[in-house]
């Protein structure tokens, strides 16, 4: 096992690498850069003071076609071409392409994420102020996805074929066909205030005054918020777990052995939970990590913007909008480099669930 886990840490380094590469070189061709979106805050609100840390004459002139760099940007004419040399410093554009990639990769290996373009803050302080949102949300989706879908899989595997069976395969098949932010408009639109009932907050994970509730009005408030972006994240999220619980479990209910369990004269009940449970939940319990990393990672981008959760779906959102490049970058890295060790973690459960799995034996 430990050389499996060897080659596999190894293999991250390329697939890493070539994550990286493929997203720095599309965003080489993208328009609007951060070079761009300064200069389009000025020529809009008209003055260099309103740049954060920006400095440089705005005055404007004629300029030579050859020393004029402001040519390169969308509406940067009129303005001082040093002015414009000392933006791409500082944003770091005044630096090749490839040795701004080398540079980046150095950095990133040592955890080095620098500072946001547009906001005083490091990237790495950034993403640990808002991932405590983006990991009550994925915690609460995976855990009740999970307490419904095992317990629904497991009843619609011993009544297969039933009406019981149609009428729930119907209900997840529609949950999982509508998409969790429309669901969650509807949720506003229904409960929020929005034509009907005003039930449920609007926005945000706590109320305003949260630190001067008592600890039982605070949980109160926290479900209170909680309760419509939950609602819609988790009606497609247990869709696929449920049908994989049923399909895992019909599978096992027709082997061999237990057909001996029920010759025994075992009950059903100790033949599903104490012969069939173990093996059919073998791929529903190694599937945890990238179910929870799922609900964290995709499921919240949209949730975040429509509830207004201050967490990192909504945090890359704006960097991308910004072209806050930092934090962009610093995102894609660290939730690659996570999704890389949770697919290795999933591994090691299917060998912890079931010791007879054996992956030394096999190609990686």
């Amino acid at each position: 096992m430990g050389a499996y886990i060897l080659r596999r840490i190894l293999l991250m380094i390329p697939t890493l690498f070539g994550i990286m590469a493929i997203s720095f070189a599309v965003i080489q061709f993208a328009p609007g850069g951060p070079v761009e979106q300064v200069i389009a805050k000025l020529t809009n609100q008209g003055g260099s003071d309103r740049l954060g840390g920006g400095g440089g004459d705005t005055g404007g002139g004629n300029f030579d076609a050859a020393g004029d760099v402001s040519s390169k940007y969308r509406g940067a004419q009129g303005l001082d071409p040093e002015f414009i040399k000392k933006l791409e410093k500082q944003f770091g554009f005044d630096k090749p392409p490839l040795e701004r990639f080398g540079m980046m990769l150095w950095n990133y290996a040592r955890f080095d994420f620098g500072n946001s373009y547009f906001r005083d803050i490091s990237v790495l302080d950034l993403i640990l102020e808002k991932m405590p949102v983006s990991i009550s949300i994925g915690l609460w989706i995976t855990l009740l996805s999970y307490l419904i879908s095992i317990p629904l899989g497991i009843r619609k595997a011993v009544k297969d074929g039933t009406s019981f069976d149609v009428w729930t395969s119907g209900v997840v098949i529609v949950g999982y066909a509508i998409p969790g932010f429309l669901f969650g408009i509807l949720l506003m639109v229904l409960f929020a205030g929005g034509s009907f009932w005003d039930w449920f907050p609007l926005r945000g994970i706590v109320s305003d005054n949260w630190d001067q509730l008592s600890w039982p009005a605070k949980i109160a408030d926290y479900v209170w918020h909680m309760t419509l972006p939950l609602t819609a994240l988790v009606l497609s999220a247990f869709a696929t777990t449920t049908l994989l619980t049923k399909n895992s479990f019909l599978e096992e209910i027709r082997k061999q052995y237990v057909v001996t369990a029920r010759a025994k004269g075992l009950s059903e009940r100790q033949v599903l939970y104490g012969h069939v449970f173990r093996n059919a939940m073998l791929i529903v319990i190694a599937g945890f990590p990238g179910a929870f990393i799922s609900a964290f990672f995709t499921g919240s981008l949209l949730i975040e913007n429509i509830f207004s959760l201050d967490g990192l779906g909504l945090l890359g959102f704006r960097s991308v909008v910004e072209r806050d490049y930092p934090v962009v970058f610093a995102n894609l890295y660290i939730f690659s480099l996570l999704g890389l060790f949770i697919g290795l973690l999933s591994d090691l459960m299917y060998t912890w669930v079931d010791p007879r799995i054996d992956f030394e034996r096999r190609d990686v």
